[in-house]
């Protein structure tokens, strides 16, 4: 995992997207996720090339069951770019790092 990723669990979610004043891209994923570990390398060009912009986080599904609950994760790999703690776009399935990048520049 590249050193700009956080890996978020339950107890440091709160604290790390809903209480960050900057934009926020967190990968929920699981490490039996086919489509996740062909996300995976995009989440970690993201994370290095938006290093001190943006905070990139990856959260496991399978270990971080209550904050998979708490945004209706229902399939993965699901990506979702906060700001302020608030939802501003989610991604279900397979996405683009051209479209992750566009939302995560319209909010810089």
């Amino acid at each position: 995992m590249a050193g700009n990723l956080v890996e978020l669990t339950d107890d440091i979610f709160d604290a790390t997207v809903h209480n960050s004043d900057g934009p926020v891209l967190v990968d929920f994923w699981a490490p039996w996720c086919g489509p996740c570990k062909m996300v995976a390398p995009i989440v970690e060009e993201i994370a290095d090339e938006y290093e001190g912009k943006v905070t990139v986080c990856k959260v496991n599904t399978d270990d971080a069951r209550d904050s998979a609950m708490e945004f209706n994760i229902s399939a993965i790999p699901t990506i979702i770019l906060f700001k302020n703690g608030q939802i501003e776009k989610k991604w279900v399935g397979l996405t683009s790092k051209k479209d992750m990048t566009e939302a995560i520049d319209a909010l810089l």
